[in-house]
C-alpha cells in the first residue's frame, strides 16, 4: 500500500461508511486529476497507486456482488492508467465519473467535481 495509507488497516476502513469510502477514494482521484503533466509522472503513479489501495480495500470489504463487480471494473481501468506510457486525463476524467456514479452521496458531487451536470 501507498505510504499515505500504510497503516490504514482493513478494519479501519471497514469503520467507514461505503459512501466515505467511495469519496475517499474519489478525492484521491480528484488529486491525480491534477498531475498530468510530464514533470508530475512520479506524483501521479504515487496517486494512482493510493487509488488502487483503498479501491482493494474496499473489494476487499464489499458484500454486495454487484458493487464488487463494479469496483473490479473500476481498479482495473484504474490500473491500466497506472501502467499507461502516457496516461490519458480524459480517460482518468471518465473513470471518476464512473466512480462517483457507484454511490449517491458520491453521485451527488458530480457537478462539483467533474462540472457535468446531474441526471
Amino acid at each position: 500500500m501507498a505510504a499515505r495509507h500504510a497503516g490504514l488497516s482493513a478494519e479501519r476502513w471497514a469503520s467507514f461508511p461505503r459512501s466515505q469510502q467511495i469519496l475517499m477514494i474519489a478525492n484521491e482521484m480528484n488529486r491525480a486529476s491534477k498531475l498530468f503533466a510530464r514533470a508530475d509522472r512520479d506524483r501521479l503513479r504515487s496517486g494512482h497507486e493510493r487509488v488502487l489501495a483503498l479501491a482493494n480495500l474496499t473489494i476487499e470489504l464489499t458484500s454486495s456482488r454487484s458493487l464488487r463487480r463494479e469496483l473490479l471494473r473500476f481498479r482495473d481501468l484504474v490500473a491500466q492508467q497506472y501502467v499507461a506510457l502516457e496516461p490519458d486525463p480524459a480517460v482518468h476524467a471518465a473513470i471518476f465519473r464512473a466512480l462517483l456514479q457507484l454511490d449517491p452521496a458520491a453521485w451527488k458531487q458530480l457537478p462539483h467535481v467533474t462540472g457535468a451536470a446531474r441526471f
